[in-house]
């Protein structure tokens, strides 16, 4: 063991949890001295202490002895500045190390499929609208099929998955690229933050995978506008073709305004603010505006109210851009659950190296991140 590499993971984790060095001392029935002593380096931990931190910090002991897996080839973006940062880039090199390791061992290493799909697309207003509808026919999806399952579906072409949970409404996600161990998508799923986000996250992602990888490095926290804008603009074609959403559209012609939105927006599984956006240009003569008649709708129906109804004039569609559905979950009238969101591949391929004797249970339980009873219970309820 290390004590540079110990006594990093302890600085970063404390960190990321916005624990006091005395907290973490006192939880682990240790001195405040004999507790800094470690984190800075000054002595070499005895087992049973490290056991009695990593409880404290509620983390695996390996967390706390493994070198933080460093990644180079990411886009890491946030609204707000994080503290954790670099807990979140060392959770997710872990979790791609941990999934490249299983793939490698099962020989299953799937291609990426859009592999240059943007290569030939000229630049122009229209770039990423024409990337997304490339992105789809590459994916064998038509013109006019809605994306059911968007984690199975960025698996079926090669980006690895991962839901992580981050108590935080400025960060959304991070991709990591081809050339790291990716491609690869982490989605921000805090139970805070509505599905429809987190699904249209894993879109954005994969928007900037093919579109922009020239962004990616580690040390990159500018925004580039117009970037974000074409990711944008890419999951929104992405997950609603404009041409399958004016035929579902049309299907609802007799059902109330909300209705009509409520539902077309769960076969897609978007805000309902990405349907009104879509809507807004041929509404722009309404007198009150398509978004003003969207609420004022809504709390008819319902008696509740949306975001900014007490606004006494009309929102421009500006502020109701698909670039911007709903961050949080209570906003979103008719949510989906998490189970619309399910990443499961790699699931089954650790439940294939446990069945085939190459890794154990414990092994398991360190890769999904579960305790080992919490693995004994899944591994129980497998069948066929």
């Amino acid at each position: 063991m290390s004590n540079d590499v110990i006594a990093a993971n302890l600085r970063r984790i404390r960190a990321s949890k916005r624990f006091t060095q005395e907290a973490v001392a006192k939880a682990a029935n240790l001195s405040r001295s004999a507790y800094r002593n470690m984190e800075g380096g000054a002595v070499q931990p005895r087992v049973r202490n490290l056991e009695a931190i990593a409880r404290a910090l509620q983390v695996p002991l390996r967390e706390l002895l493994e070198p933080a897996a460093v990644l180079s080839n990411v886009r890491f973006r946030s609204n707000k500045k994080l503290r954790t940062r670099a807990q979140i880039l060392s959770d997710a090199g872990r979790w791609l190390a941990d999934y490249n390791g299983l793939e490698a061992l099962l020989e299953t290493r799937r291609p990426f499929r859009l592999q240059g799909v943007a290569a030939h697309i000229p630049a122009g207003p229209d770039r990423a609208t024409l990337a997304a509808r490339v992105a789809r026919a590459a994916l064998g999806l038509t013109e006019h099929e809605p994306i059911r399952d968007i984690c199975g579906l960025l698996d079926s072409a090669g980006v690895k998955v991962f839901p992580m949970e981050v108590a935080s409404d400025g960060f959304f996600g991070l991709s990591v690229g081809p050339s790291d161990g990716g491609p690869a998508v982490v989605v921000n799923t805090w139970e805070r933050i509505s599905v429809e986000r987190w699904i249209f996250t894993a879109a954005h992602e994969l928007g900037h995978l093919l579109l922009h990888l020239s962004d990616y490095g580690q040390d990159r926290e500018d925004e580039n506008e117009e970037h974000e804008k074409e990711a944008d603009a890419f999951a929104a074609e992405f997950l609603m073709p404009d041409a399958v959403f004016q035929r579902e559209w049309r299907d609802t012609y007799g059902l109330p305004l909300v209705a009509r939105v409520i539902k077309v927006k769960r076969i897609f599984r978007v805000s309902y603010r990405t349907v009104v956006y879509r809507l807004a240009p041929d509404y722009s003569g309404w007198a009150p505006n398509i978004w003003v008649h969207f609420r004022t709708d809504y709390g008819r129906t319902t008696g509740e109210s949306l975001a900014n109804t007490d606004q006494p004039a009309a929102i421009g569609d500006s502020a109701f851009m698909t670039a911007a559905p709903e961050v949080l979950r209570g906003r979103e009238p008719d949510h989906l659950s998490a189970g619309d969101f399910r990443e499961d591949r790699l699931a089954g391929l650790v439940r294939r190296a446990i069945e085939a004797g190459e890794i154990s249970l414990g092994r398991g339980a360190e890769v999904l991140g579960l305790s080992l009873l919490e693995m004994r219970a899944l591994s129980a309820s497998w069948v066929g």
